[in-house]
């Protein structure tokens, strides 16, 4: 995620670099070309790139609030997985420390079984937030749980949706050994059904990109008014006397049009690892140090800061 408020604007002229070398050789083309009489005849009216220009910008608005309501949906969901995390560990403990209180259970038992939950919660997080990204880093969840639980969940395909099964038959075998209390599941299922919800709501942006109708005439335009804007200026330049101010205006409305459709275009997914993506990493970090510091523990985990403007 992004949070510098000031671009450099050298880095963001090399990721245009396709657009404005498009640009360029367009422009400096036109202008030889009307310079030595052989388009004269070709020039086109200021009015054509201007209503191309105008229906390419609504076509690009419409599509990067489309592409923007995706991101901001996905950081919607991942802020209900930390504040649900918290209400899972908090009701964990509770319960479990109320069933040692009565006698139920042994206090070490309690507190391994406490752990035991909040640890996979953790590794939930982590690993939702690998499968989103389709990386195969599973040893960073390697300590969160039990090793054979670890080798079971390495050869699942929906590794996620594995540790929740887990933690439901892991919540039963504790009302049964009566570490939870006979009632307890009624609070603590619909906690854990709104995970699955998270990552099914997660994988449908994930897997449903944006209509490709909307990406591919949106390139399409765009490169239609790139191509079309030169013969348009030209005519105009000529006539104040300073046809060179052509180049560098062409170059810049085609910068201008080309960010528009490149914000869009990052934007519509946000699980890529880039930098404009929701900050997975930092999110799963505060469900670590939170449920850790819940469980009473201090030598958490160092807090994930941004680096350069940008935070993962």
């Amino acid at each position: 995620m992004i949070l510098k408020k000031i671009f450099n604007p050298f880095a963001v002229a090399r990721y245009m670099r396709t657009e404005l070398i498009i640009s360029l050789v367009l422009s400096v083309m036109v202008y030889y070309l009307y310079h030595f009489q052989h388009i004269q005849k070709f020039s086109l009216p200021f009015s054509v790139a201007a209503i191309l220009g105008s229906a390419l910008a609504i076509f690009l608005a419409f599509r990067n609030n489309n592409a923007y309501s995706r991101w901001w949906e996905a950081r919607t969901i991942w802020g209900g997985i930390i504040n649900n995390s918290r209400i899972f560990s908090r009701q964990i403990i509770a319960n479990a420390e109320h069933a040692a209180h009565i006698g139920k259970s042994t206090i070490q038992e309690t507190k391994d079984f406490q752990k035991e939950l909040v640890y996979r919660q953790i590794a939930f997080a982590h690993c939702l937030r690998l499968h989103l990204r389709k990386q195969n880093d599973w040893q960073e969840i390697q300590h969160l749980i039990a090793e054979d639980e670890y080798h079971q969940l390495l050869v699942k395909q929906n590794k996620p949706n594995f540790l929740l099964q887990v933690q439901g038959g892991r919540i039963k075998e504790g009302m049964r050994a009566e570490i939870l209390g006979a009632f307890d599941n009624i609070s603590l299922e619909p906690t854990l059904a709104g995970f699955n919800n998270f990552q099914g709501a997660c994988e449908r942006i994930k897997n449903t990109p944006l209509l490709r109708q909307y990406h591919f005439f949106t390139k399409l335009f765009l490169l239609v008014f790139i191509s079309l804007l030169p013969f348009s200026l030209i005519t105009d330049f000529y006539k104040t006397g300073f046809p060179t101010l052509m180049i560098p205006v062409s170059m810049l409305i085609s910068f201008v049009f080309s960010v528009m459709g490149k914000v869009g275009e990052v934007n519509e997914d946000p699980f890529e690892n880039q930098i404009t993506d929701i900050p997975m990493s930092s999110m799963c970090n505060t469900i670590e140090r939170d449920l850790r510091e819940m469980l009473g523990e201090t030598d958490l985990p160092h807090k994930f800061e941004p680096k350069n403007g940008f935070l993962f």
